[in-house]
């Protein structure tokens, strides 16, 4: 049997103000979580989420208010410079050393199209992603990077650098995607979908050559007192978000994920979002993926509902899952 998964919190910037979401990883930290995980969102997903703050000036306020490992998925490239990036993770990583970890992914055109840029298509997008972490590591190690490809950089050279640089964690949620990342990433992090997907993916990215790297995973839930409320705080919130992963990263505004919505009933979410007003199910879930072999597994209870969600996984899940 594999070890117990250490049980993060998903800290989604679509979904509440800055704030709040301090306080929401504060309480999770003391509620037993042992990690988080941060969106990088320019856009919400929907006009109902209706938020999207920063992540780069929260994660800083988050380390320091919190003991909580953190991790943010970031597509490097076009809305961010890769050195610029770099630097970033730096300075939290030397500030909290061994307390962050960075995901690398190539994005999507609701949050990257902003800039004005043309949004390449899929295999641009994968090449400029690998420059991009070429250029990074290179800035990690100290050396001076001029570089001229799908992103340009002038004798770069990083001044401030941690004793330990961040791991690049691949972030994929198909299983082509998660084989190519296989070989130069330091693990890899993708989202809940049936199981026979999932190990797919899993299987992928240790054929690929990440066999004995670490395995993160993003598991989307909806718990709230009963379960109407908690399916219709999920139908509500994340209706948007339960498409394939060619849809979702060509849309270009929230109200175009809307309307790819209007079809959706309350219960095609359950491929997607595991829907329960009960611990226990939601418990019996997390095995399932644990015994794929995700050493951490997130939480993003997909409602607005968090104080009690923390709450109730603190008391009755987590120490299920004490590592």
């Amino acid at each position: 049997m594999p070890a117990n998964p250490k049980i993060g919190y998903h800290v989604s910037h679509e979904q509440f103000r800055p704030g709040e979401l301090l306080d929401y990883a504060a309480f999770a930290g003391r509620a037993g979580f042992h990690a988080a995980l941060s969106s990088d969102h320019f856009c919400p997903w929907n006009q109902e989420q209706g938020q999207s703050g920063f992540a780069w000036a929260w994660l800083g306020s988050a380390l320091e208010a919190t003991s909580l490992d953190f991790g943010v998925v970031n597509a490097p490239g076009q809305r961010y410079h890769p050195a610029i990036i770099a630097q970033a993770a730096a300075t939290l990583c030397d500030m909290y050393p061994n307390r962050f970890w960075l995901g690398q992914g190539s994005g999507q055109a609701l949050n990257e199209s902003i800039t004005g840029g043309k949004w390449p298509g899929k295999a641009t997008r994968n090449a400029r992603l690998k420059e991009c972490v070429d250029i990074m590591r290179a800035l990690w190690a100290g050396e001076t990077v001029t570089w001229n490809g799908l992103v340009r950089v002038e004798e770069a050279r990083l001044y401030t650098r941690p004793a330990q640089p961040p791991p690049v964690i691949g972030a994929a949620i198909t299983a082509e995607t998660a084989r190519w990342m296989g070989e130069w990433v330091d693990g890899l992090i993708t989202v809940s979908q049936p199981l026979t997907e999932l190990e797919k993916v899993v299987r992928a990215f240790q054929e690929g050559g990440g066999a004995g790297k670490p395995l993160y995973l993003k598991v989307q839930l909806s718990f709230d007192r009963n379960e109407e409320k908690a399916r219709h705080g999920a139908f509500s919130q994340w209706k948007s978000n339960i498409f394939n992963s060619s849809l979702l990263t060509e849309l270009r505004h929230p109200a175009q994920f809307e309307q790819a919505a209007a079809f959706v009933s309350p219960d095609d979410l359950d491929p997607y979002v595991h829907i329960s007003a009960e611990p226990g199910v939601h418990a019996e879930w997390i095995e399932r993926y644990a015994k794929l072999g995700f050493e951490l597994i997130i939480l993003h209870n997909v409602n607005r509902e968090q104080e009690r969600f923390i709450e109730v996984f603190g008391e009755k899940v987590l120490p299920i899952f004490k590592p």
